[in-house]
């Protein structure tokens, strides 16, 4: 099997866990447990609370003492064991330390696979930059793979869904033990501080005005990004409980109708070169914005019927693609771009800290509240009717994403320069 074939092999199985429930946990969580939103949206923040040290701590362990790909592969393993102890929590509270401790093992695997990857391809004399993106599209073809398998098989609303994410969860821990070797670099450890390695030098870039405010804002929308994760296929699901949209196609496989959002993810990928070197960060950033006020606006107005607003939920999944990617990997670039080389390693990570993790936190526990208090009749049967406003809901939403793109405009004030924009890289 050559490199890229089994590297393609570890992205497909990395992200197809995440996809076999990321996106139906909602609709299990409120269809067949009937528990409430502020717990739900506490769940939610597990994946964040576990971004803000555990990424770094396995990349302590594995820079000092054991092989990258080891440590992918234990944890994987680990998590398979978690993952089929989920459903047996008995209430929220039970539930969210058990859904945390999973979290702990899974979202370090993320940044080790591409660790694991840059490090064979590299051995192996390969360009990164031209060679990993398309190996890495392969993970965004795993989400989609699992949330289908969740989906046609009717699982979305039973706890079977982390069955089948154990078992691919099982299956990655022991492919990975058969991966390239990612050794520790011990010089480099020993050269670094703990600072250096938790990425905390990086934030000297908030005292930039620019650089602060940019971060700030990349934490607001990864709050967003939160939102239509956890509520996206729940809103959908819950149209069963309405005859007249009962058996639909759109309702019963509501997941396949929500991943069109990843197909779009990887077509928008493709033209953020073109975009960044254009029009500059702040035009992107502002695009991003203004495309989750789309995003959820359309979700207010949308249904599933194929003859009435489901073009409207379809559009909406299509115009996810770039209110993700146009602030997530244009971030990424723009950062890469701005922050000193000696700490680019260690402001990717704060950029990953202030989306996947405050800004993860704040939007789950922000949103469960919100949506439990102001959004859901509790005297209404949830088993049988919809009890939450989602049209409120969406337009409440909307309008976050709205006032962002209204104060970011003003606030944030860097000028593009398209000569040194294409000293941006594209990767």
């Amino acid at each position: 099997m050559s490199l890229k074939l089994r590297l393609t092999v570890l992205n497909f199985l990395q992200y197809y866990i995440w996809g076999a429930w990321l996106l139906t946990i909602g609709t299990w969580w409120f269809q067949t447990l009937h528990w409430s939103g502020t717990s739900f949206g506490a769940i939610f923040s597990t994946m964040g609370i576990a971004s803000l040290f555990m990424p770094s701590l396995a990349g302590i362990v594995a820079d000092k003492w054991i092989n990258a790909e080891r440590v992918h592969g234990l944890f994987h393993i680990l998590g398979a064991v978690v993952l089929l102890a989920i459903p047996r929590a008995s209430d929220p509270q039970q539930m969210f330390w058990v859904v945390l401790l999973y979290m702990c093992f899974y979202m370090p695997t993320i940044a080790l696979s591409i660790a694991v990857a840059f490090n064979a391809l590299k051995r192996e004399g390969m360009d990164v930059v031209s060679t990993y993106p398309p190996i890495r599209v392969w993970g965004t073809v795993g989400f989609i793979a699992g949330t289908w398998t969740t989906s046609l098989f009717g699982f979305k609303a039973s706890a079977t869904q982390f069955e089948v994410a154990a078992a691919a969860s099982l299956l990655l821990g022991l492919y990975a033990f058969t991966l390239p070797k990612c050794p520790p670099k011990l010089d480099a450890a020993h050269s670094r501080s703990l600072v250096d390695r938790l990425g905390l030098t990086s934030f000297a870039l908030f005292r930039d005005r620019n650089m602060a405010v940019f971060f700030v804002f990349t934490m607001l929308l990864g709050a967003a990004l939160q939102l239509t994760n956890a509520y996206g296929d729940a809103f959908l699901s819950d149209f069963v409980k309405v005859p007249a949209y009962a058996n639909l196609l759109t309702v019963k496989y509501s997941t396949i109708i929500v991943s069109i959002s990843q197909f779009s993810e990887t077509a928008f990928i493709l033209t953020i070169p073109f975009f960044m070197k254009r029009f500059g960060i702040k035009a992107v950033m502002t695009m991003s914005m203004l495309a989750w006020v789309l995003r959820f606006g359309l979700f207010a107005f949308g249904n599933p019927d194929p003859l009435g607003g489901l073009w409207m939920v379809v559009l909406s999944c299509i115009v996810y693609g770039m209110a993700f990617d146009f602030f997530n990997i244009s971030g990424q670039l723009f950062v890469e771009s701005q922050a000193d080389p000696k700490i680019r390693a260690s402001a990717q990570g704060l950029f990953m800290l202030m989306t996947n993790g405050v800004g993860a936190v704040l939007g789950s526990l922000a949103a469960g509240f919100v949506i439990d208090h102001f959004f859901t009749n509790h005297a209404c049967n949830d088993a049988v009717l919809i009890c939450k406003d989602w049209h409120g809901i969406w337009l409440a939403f909307a309008g976050y994403a709205l006032v962002m793109a209204v104060l970011f405009v003003p606030l944030f004030r860097h000028r593009h320069n398209v000569v040194a924009a294409h000293a941006v890289p594209t990767h």
